[in-house]
């Protein structure tokens, strides 16, 4: 049999070979392209908790407190009968505030804010947050850290 002539049958093995692997590289291809579609149609969602939570009664909270709620990271504030509410994450890094004798002070990078939530000193780009406070229908106090307010907005009661 001469070399270059193909084979009696009409494929060479090389041929086939040359067939197989472009088979079987065509089928990944498409195998690939549907996975990667049938990826694209599950969505990214990330769940996070609600925005929304009730922090308890008025009465819970005497005239004057600031009162920090660890689990929601704020400080609510009483001042007669008005309420407000404070975010307690530090607008450098995320860290938690902490009150102190005058305001409120940031333990990882030294950022200090005054009773207001505005920056006195320190790495902070901007003030704390004021979230909106209003009172639900079972005679709670509903903090709703999805709506900012300015710092002069009061739930009066």
């Amino acid at each position: 049999m001469n070399p270059i002539q193909p084979p009696p049958n009409g494929v060479s093995r090389r041929a086939f070979f040359q067939l197989t692997l472009g088979w079987i590289a065509g089928s990944f291809a498409v195998a690939a392209s549907a996975v990667a579609a049938v990826r694209f149609l599950v969505p990214n969602v990330l769940f996070e908790p609600n925005q929304r939570f009730k922090a308890g009664k008025p009465d819970d909270y005497a005239d004057g407190s600031i009162t920090f709620l660890e689990d929601q990271r704020v400080f609510l504030v009483r001042q007669g009968n008005t309420f407000r509410c404070l975010s307690a994450v530090c607008t450098h890094l995320g860290c938690t505030v902490n009150r102190a004798t005058k305001g409120y002070h940031c333990p990882c990078h030294g950022s200090v804010f005054d009773d207001q939530g505005l920056v006195e000193s320190g790495p902070a780009p901007r003030g704390l947050t004021w979230f909106l406070v209003s009172l639900s229908k079972d005679n709670r106090l509903l903090v709703d850290k999805g709506e900012n307010v300015a710092a002069d907005k009061y739930l009066v009661l």
